[in-house]
């Protein structure tokens, strides 16, 4: 299995190879991610820009639902990373069967919860006159389509989760650009109509969502209960634990609660946009799937650096541990140092791909959202350098730390600066432009700071040490 076949070469012999072995499979799944979110904004764009900006309202919100379970997908690959080190296969399918029966209940209830309260969510957002009347109408429709296929997204998450605990990157991966394929062949034909589909509008980039990652969440069951690829589970596994269904519980709170403050700051900075006027909205969202091709890449070499720095430490090999950091720290910088000036030089070519020519507003939206590249173009290093040092951090059980400096990214370098500068100073749109970009640069900073400190190698071990060190391979 792959805890055992990558333990010598991650502890042993050069870094490079290591880590990019470590690396590119979930680089590679970060980036279909990726091209779930580009499809729909390609083309909603060629729809309208109000079709896009809708997406902007509606995303921070489902994000939030989504969250709350996420914490818990991680708590099963850990536990599953955990047993599978310690050789107890058994163990590991049950760990799988509970997590999945316990995260898909839990989305059920939050489908259901996310369908009733999504225009009461709406309501909240402090939107200027045009946006409520063009866009929320809009993103309303998304939602409530979105939230009732919430299981579907969840079972595909477990199984993502519960492979990777496992030490195989490889099959997710494979699945999930199946569902990729089938989510770029019937987005268009839902969206606009083609054939004997209906036009259903930004309706049809949700039930394309949905449809595609339920064709992903049946892969996946089929290779957890009828293939060796994963834990063994059986069907048996399903029935519920109530201490295994704890441990879950008590792991994956913290991790939830991470995520969910993240999406909170994603709400707080959509309920400052929304106050102006349809087309920022519409730039800002598409400003935002753009900026996340940069940054899902560099979470995915957080991750390895996560790896690489829990199994060195665990093997008493600080210094390796260290060198492995830095390596991914100027590999990830000078990557994305080369995408930002790109991104700086054309921003124009590369915005107006997305957004139709004859749509409303078109020419105003590329305006925008071009000047929102060009200025988060200055921010594209200091994402890398942010995420490696998290995945640092968090590989040497420091999952405090982590959170710590995620919180200091969202809540003193983003939504104040965004505040601040649109609102207080003047700037409109490219205050909130301006502000974002400072997110991960302070960030970055802090982070940085702290960590040639060195304290984070010099962590006493405690009753944490069982799940960091699987944790580390959890990422494998």
């Amino acid at each position: 299995m792959s805890v055992d076949e990558h333990d010598g070469s991650i502890t042993e012999g050069g870094l490079v190879r290591p880590l990019f072995r470590l690396a590119w499979p979930i680089v590679v799944i970060q980036l279909l991610q990726v091209a779930y979110n580009v499809t729909d904004t390609f083309w909603l764009g060629q729809l309208s820009a109000d079709a896009v900006g809708a997406m902007s309202l509606a995303f921070p919100l489902i994000f939030l639902l989504i969250s709350v379970a996420g914490g818990f997908t991680t708590a099963g690959s850990i536990l599953v990373a955990q047993y599978t080190g310690a050789d107890s296969e058994r163990s590991a399918g049950t760990v799988a069967g509970q997590t999945l029966s316990f995260v898909t209940l839990l989305a059920i209830g939050l489908s259901a919860l996310g369908y009733l309260s999504t225009r009461d969510l709406l309501a909240l957002l402090p939107s200027q006159t045009d946006t409520t009347a063009r866009i929320v109408p809009l993103a309303a429709d998304y939602m409530e389509v979105f939230f009732l296929g919430l299981p579907f997204l969840f079972v595909f998450f477990v199984f993502s989760a519960l492979l990777r605990g496992y030490g195989d990157t490889k099959t997710p991966m494979r699945v999930m650009l199946v569902s990729v394929a089938v989510n770029v062949v019937i987005d268009p034909v839902l969206i606009f109509g083609w054939g004997p589909a209906p036009q259903l509008g930004i309706v049809g980039a949700a039930v394309a969502t949905i449809f595609s990652r339920g064709v992903g969440s049946v892969l996946g069951l089929y290779v957890l209960f009828f293939t060796s690829a994963g834990p063994d589970v059986a069907v048996g596994d399903l029935l519920p634990d109530l201490s295994i269904v704890w441990e879950i519980v008590r792991i994956g709170t913290p991790s939830a609660l991470e995520q969910s403050t993240s999406a909170l700051a994603m709400i707080t900075l959509t309920a400052m946009v929304v106050t102006f006027e349809p087309p920022v909205v519409a730039a800002y969202g598409l400003g935002n799937r753009l900026v996340s091709l940069v940054f899902l890449p560099a979470m995915g070499l957080g991750r390895a650096t996560n790896t690489m720095v829990g199994q060195n430490l665990g093997a008493q090999k600080e210094d390796r541990a260290e060198r492995a950091v830095w390596l991914a720290v100027k590999t990830g910088a000078g990557v994305l140092l080369v995408a930002g000036v790109i991104a700086a030089a054309v921003p124009e070519p590369i915005v107006s791909a997305f957004i139709g020519a004859d749509t409303d507003s078109a020419a105003e939206t590329v305006r925008l959202g071009s000047e929102y590249l060009r200025i988060r173009s200055i921010e594209f290093a200091f994402i890398a350098v942010t995420q490696v040092l998290l995945g640092a951090y968090r590989g040497a059980g420091n999952t405090k730390t982590a959170l710590a400096f995620s919180m200091v990214a969202l809540w003193i370098g983003r939504v104040p600066t965004v505040y601040y500068l649109a609102f207080v100073v003047g700037w409109g749109a490219t205050g909130v432009w301006v502000g974002m970009a400072l997110g991960n640069i302070v960030g970055a900073l802090a982070a940085g700071l702290w960590f040639t400190r060195g304290t984070w190698k010099e962590r006493v071990v405690d009753e944490d040490e069982t799940v960091s060190a699987p944790a580390a391979s959890a990422e494998d």
